[in-house]
């Protein structure tokens, strides 16, 4: 879960010679809004579409038109969340991967990165999917396993959301099995509110919506 882990290399760098009209045509080629702009290693900034489109002469150079850059990277040992967590601040559709010297090593894109979430949350695996809302203070992750494990049915991947100033939390758990009836019924008589829960038909749109994201990304 490591940004090391999704480098691509597939999408080159653009250089500060190259003319606005390349850029505009790479970033039409492989679907991305923004190319980082590396010479001799050395990240000289993001470029984005939106910059792009305000050149007043295209089929000059990027240095000529003089745009503005996003200064923004990740070395490769920061964890996948953090690079999420930047991508969503900013809008980014890709982010450089620095070394600790601040050489260019590559960058990670924004279908990479919904596609190992997505994988990795096990969306494409048969199951079914259910939300608790608990107080906090309640949490116990190894306490609600033990009883879905009684109902002989297994946890494959848990996300946890709170607002900040809610003293509750929501739990999403991806659960190896369909039918959730037994599973749901033993954790109401433990006490905990379950808000929903959603068997295969619901999961098989689920993955049919995810395929189709990925194959709009690829278009």
């Amino acid at each position: 879960m490591l940004a090391a882990n999704l480098i691509s290399y597939a999408v080159p760098p653009l250089r500060a010679s190259d003319s606005g009209e390349k850029a505009l045509n790479w970033m039409s080629d492989f679907h991305v809004r923004h190319l980082p702009i590396v010479e001799d290693r050395q990240l000289l900034g993001i470029l984005s579409e939106d910059e792009l489109l305000n050149f007043n002469a295209p089929e000059e150079s990027i240095l000529e038109n003089e745009p503005i850059l996003l200064h923004k990277s990740v070395e490769p040992g920061q964890h996948l969340f953090e690079v999420m967590k930047l991508i969503v601040d900013t809008n980014l559709t890709v982010v450089p991967v620095l070394d600790q010297e601040q050489n260019y090593l590559g960058l990670i894109t924004l279908e990479n990165l919904l596609r190992h979430f997505a994988e990795t949350g096990a969306i494409s695996h048969p199951g079914g999917m259910l939300l608790i809302r608990m107080p906090a203070r309640d949490y116990s992750l190894a306490e609600i396993a033990r009883l879905i494990e009684g109902e002989n049915c297994k946890i494959l991947s848990c996300f946890i959301s709170s607002a900040p100033t809610d003293a509750h939390l929501e739990l999403t758990l991806k659960l190896s099995r369909q039918d959730l009836k037994h599973v749901v019924a033993t954790l109401e008589r433990f006490g905990y509110e379950v808000e929903s829960f959603y068997e295969s038909e619901y999961l098989d749109d689920l993955r049919d919506r995810y395929e189709g994201l990925m194959r709009y990304l690829n278009m």
